[in-house]
């Protein structure tokens, strides 16, 4: 079982001003993302911000346009800031903000902090410039990015004490973060492939002739690129149902949180699947409207109510 530590009530104000940064990153950069922390009570989500700002810091090294071995070092800088923050050796009026709240959200949380150390291994891995020969293959890089991401969360979650089968919510936060990855390797397959990055296994873009890449606007003469969308799909929904029995595990505003997280990308996916050929224009994104009654569904505990029924009637 996971708990998380009840926080301090007082908070100085340098540490809130370095929350107020990690706030703003998010609210700016992870839209997504901040319509499901916006769900959480304060310390929640300011903790979700500084992991999300630090996480951003990694992937920003990684996509941009520095040489690669720039991009490497300051790659281990981070892993230095991490190794500073399990020291206790981030001082409260740090010129780095981001230390600063990742350092008091360790102090309030009981956070894995080496889920942090294995996104920076997964982007060390797109520096490498992997391709992945099966699913398999790609579950290990989803993992890093994604799947360590979701452990990492759980640390602020944390689960409900009398919960039963609470001591599998790692395993259903690292599943929910490899169907969130998936969707976004679907959604970014041409805005991959212009970065030269191929992300959906080889063998699957074989099945589907689909082994000349996403180059241009329209699918590969000759594939049967909808095919290939839809199995992608199909693996990603099966994904999202192992993850999503997470939610009867964690309180009424984490379930909330994750289930409007989780929900925008499961529409995101219906949205692939009806028009394959969209992520080969442009981004496909949901309209703020409907993330919204995402984040109210979400609240409303509808989804934690169909994963516990399904899960009784399974054991029944």
């Amino acid at each position: 079982m996971i708990r998380a530590v009840e926080p301090d009530t007082h908070t100085s104000a340098p540490v809130l001003a370095a929350y107020r940064y990690c706030e703003a990153v998010t609210g700016a950069q992870a839209r997504n993302f901040a319509y499901g922390i916006r769900l959480l009570p304060t310390p929640k989500r300011q903790a979700m911000s500084a992991l999300y700002a630090f996480s951003r810091r990694v992937d920003d090294i990684g996509d941009g346009t520095l040489p690669d071995d720039v991009k490497a070092a300051r790659l281990e800088d981070t892993r230095a800031l991490l190794t500073r923050v399990r020291d206790g050796a981030v001082d409260e009026d740090d010129t780095d903000p981001v230390a600063v709240a990742l350092a008091h959200t360790a102090q309030r949380f009981p956070v894995p902090l080496g889920g942090l150390d294995e996104l920076i291994d997964g982007v060390r891995m797109d520096l490498r410039g992997e391709t992945y020969e099966t699913w398999d293959d790609l579950k290990i890089y989803c993992r890093c990015v994604a799947g360590a991401i979701g452990r990492v969360s759980l640390g602020v979650f944390g689960t409900e004490p009398r919960a039963r089968g609470a001591e599998r919510a790692p395993e259903y936060a690292d599943t929910l973060g490899l169907a969130l990855q998936l969707t976004n390797i679907l959604r970014d397959v041409r805005e991959d492939a212009e970065d030269g990055r191929t992300y959906l296994p080889a063998d699957d873009l074989a099945k589907f002739g689909c082994s000349a890449g996403f180059d241009e606007p329209i699918p590969p003469e000759g594939s049967d690129f909808a095919g290939l969308v839809h199995f992608e799909v199909r693996r990603a929904r099966a994904l999202f149902a192992e993850g999503y029995r997470l939610l009867p595990l964690l309180d009424r505003r984490s379930g909330a949180c994750v289930a409007a997280m989780a929900g925008i990308y499961r529409r995101l996916l219906d949205r692939i699947e009806r028009e394959p050929e969209a992520v080969l224009r442009g981004r496909v994104s949901l309209p703020g409207r409907e993330k919204a009654y995402v984040a109210v569904r979400g609240l409303s505990g509808l989804d934690t109510r169909n994963v516990t029924r399904r899960t009784v009637r399974r054991r029944a």
